[in-house]
């Protein structure tokens, strides 16, 4: 199961587990109370909008190495799992 932050926008977990980054097909993390997924990888974030992942590449955001690290903190203090 993946675990969420808080219910403000909850995507499915069935589709959590197979919900892969678009640019690198690799996993994301699911940080619910900020309505985003994340790849640390590329350090892209997605929007949720009303519980639907918009996993469009031209839509994503690329964070800087602050916002990463906090997103990553926050992801490591709420044990976090990635997609898939």
């Amino acid at each position: 199961m993946i675990a969420v932050s808080s219910p403000h926008s909850l995507v499915n977990s069935r589709l959590l587990e197979i919900l892969a980054c678009p640019k690198d097909k690799g996993n994301l993390f699911y940080v619910a109370d900020e309505e985003m997924l994340y790849n640390p990888r590329l350090q892209m974030r997605y929007e949720v909008r009303q519980g639907i992942p918009v996993m469009l590449i031209d839509e994503a955001t690329i964070v800087n190495q602050v916002e990463h690290e906090r997103i990553m903190a926050k992801v490591a203090q709420l044990n976090l799992k990635p997609t898939f």
